[in-house]
């Protein structure tokens, strides 16, 4: 096979009716394109025939290569885990749904030429999808670039284009809670973005489900902010403030109005209830914080492999895995 110059990372779980129209749509680019391509297909746990389409890819096209994570670890390692083996001056991220327009690629490219090391493509409009959807994603987005310490683009995802100097950076960095769009805006280098309308997904079902985007969001949140710990300070404070006017207000009703029923049961309750709710958020921003220092310091490889296609020898295959997972 020729040397790859640009490697498009495809993350993939239960996508069997999408897998053949995206590789279709990514072939036509490809011969666009000014350089030989790779597609690696990272499959995380599939049920259905994902792995096999894939395998049969493979066996088709030598362009076609494949990892297969020994259980289902989630979008971002999987999407971490392509970029372990990308072999090309450029990786390319991007979803198997058809969401993110293969052909969108060209224009990243072009941008790439002209000196941008990362390109990320931004949405400007989402297409038949809830208003619920739509109104949380621009909340959620608006809010992490106001709170993080970096300058994370609004309506972004994973879909983007990225150089080889940035690639090395970003699969030399051992964090275990990933975000990747995050890590990208972190690292820096000249960066930009090309928007487009996010059609809706070619078949199957949603497997991004509120749950999953809840979880994604605060990831997001608390990888790249302090500001939910100084929060936690703040509603203390807040709650502080609250108690000292309570007091003043009982001693001035024991004073000037013994008959009134505030005094008494009520009042001790109330304030019982709102400092036990206020500790019990602090803690529970505090513990989001330490469970990530809990899964860093426990070293564990972010994943496992159960199968690999595709890849030159088992000395290159180990090579490029190094300490980012272990082969199953």
């Amino acid at each position: 096979m020729v040397s790859p110059k640009y490697s498009l990372v495809v993350p993939v779980y239960n996508e069997e009716k999408n897998i053949l129209e995206l590789y279709r749509r990514v072939s036509a680019v490809g011969e666009q394109l000014d350089g030989a391509i790779e597609l690696i297909f990272v499959n995380d746990g599939s049920r259905d025939r994902t792995l096999q389409i894939v395998r049969d890819l493979h066996q088709n096209d030598p362009r076609v290569s494949y990892l297969s994570l020994a259980r289902n670890f989630g979008h971002q390692i999987a999407v971490t885990a392509g970029l372990n083996f990308a072999r090309g001056e450029v990786a390319i991220v991007m979803d198997a749904d058809l969401q993110d327009p293969p052909e969108l690629i060209v224009e990243m490219v072009s941008k790439w030429q002209n000196g941008f090391q990362v390109v990320y493509a931004q949405r400007t409009q989402r297409q038949k999808e809830s208003w619920f959807k739509r109104g949380t994603a621009y909340i959620f987005y608006r809010l992490l670039q106001h709170l993080a310490d970096v300058d994370i683009p609004t309506d972004t995802g994973d879909f983007c284009l990225i150089d080889r100097q940035v690639l090395d950076i970003l699969n030399a960095m051992p964090e275990r809670n990933r975000y990747m769009r995050g890590l990208r805006a972190w690292i820096g280098f000249r960066q930009t973005s090309v928007q487009f309308d996010r059609p809706p997904r070619f078949a199957g079902k949603v497997n991004y489900t509120f749950g999953k985007s809840l979880a994604l969001a605060l990831n997001g949140l608390v990888s790249f902010s302090k500001v939910p710990l100084r929060l936690s300070t703040y509603v203390g404070l807040f709650a502080a403030a609250i108690a000292v006017l309570m007091a003043l207000l009982v001693l001035y009703w024991r004073l000037f109005v013994p008959q009134s029923p505030l005094t008494g049961f009520t009042m001790i309750l109330v304030a019982i209830f709102f400092l036990g709710a206020v500790q019990l958020v602090s803690i529970g921003i505090l513990g989001e914080y330490v469970g990530r220092i809990y899964e860093e310091v426990k070293g564990r490889p972010i994943y496992t492999l159960a199968e690999v296609g595709g890849f030159s020898s088992h000395a290159d295959f180990k090579q490029k895995l190094g300490s980012r997972g272990e082969e199953s």
